[in-house]
């Protein structure tokens, strides 16, 4: 009896809220979660910019992590890099299955908006200038990659009408030279939609191609 209030002794006190069960990362959702706060880093800050104590810090682990799983900032970025290199060239090698090439122009110009589009944050990686060797090579060498898909379906068309076949890789280059460079304007712009964009590479491309001279002559004075 408290006060001349009786007391129940056998009542139970109120429960402590439990602490919620902190789920332990295995070590490839822990390596998944490294790579895709350093790709965020990476693409907002560059390379130079980005510290192993940042990656660490926002992955909740200690730096000693990071170094296990990637052993360092260059071996993270050599892995970000090599994974985005990939996908673009997956992306751009997968869209070309139609028949038509210049239904292809526009798979191809389409499949790189799209990477842009849906990974923004890869695509600022690879046009920056890498500070360390890649296994894949550079965004140049990737670019050139992409090109040889194109250089086999310029090649075909080129025999259809004639034209010198050997020039086809000259050709496939200037293409998709111009699709990444205005993929990097289109990146920060957005404007006009993907598909507009698009639809005007492939308009300045094909109907280029369409009144190709097979013979080119310069009309300026140089020659040489």
């Amino acid at each position: 009896m408290i006060d001349g209030v009786a007391t129940d002794s056998s009542t139970p006190s109120p429960e402590k809220p439990r602490r919620a069960r902190r789920t332990r990362m295995t070590g490839a959702e822990r390596r998944q979660q490294l790579l895709e706060i350093g790709r965020t880093l990476f693409a907002t800050k560059g390379f130079e910019g980005t510290s192993v104590e940042e990656i660490a810090a926002k992955a909740g682990v200690s730096k000693p992590v990071v170094y296990e799983h990637f052993g360092g900032k260059e071996g993270l970025y050599a892995v970000v890099v090599d994974r985005e290199m990939r996908r673009l060239l997956d992306m751009v090698t997968g869209s070309l299955t139609a028949g038509h090439p210049r239904e292809l122009c526009e798979q191809a110009a389409f499949a790189l908006l799209d990477y842009i589009e849906e990974y923004t944050d890869g695509f600022r990686i690879l046009v920056r200038d890498s500070p360390i060797p890649q296994s894949t090579g550079s965004f140049a060498s990737l670019i050139s990659d992409i090109a040889t898909q194109v250089e086999d379906i310029l090649g075909r068309e080129f025999k259809l009408r004639g034209f010198d076949a050997k020039l086809a890789p000259l050709y496939a280059q200037a293409l998709v030279g111009m699709v990444a460079l205005t993929g990097q304007w289109w990146l920060d712009v957005r404007r006009p939609k993907k598909a507009e964009v698009a639809a005007h590479l492939v308009n300045l491309a094909w109907h280029g191609l369409d009144g190709l001279e097979p013979k080119p002559r310069l009309i300026g004075h140089r020659k040489a």
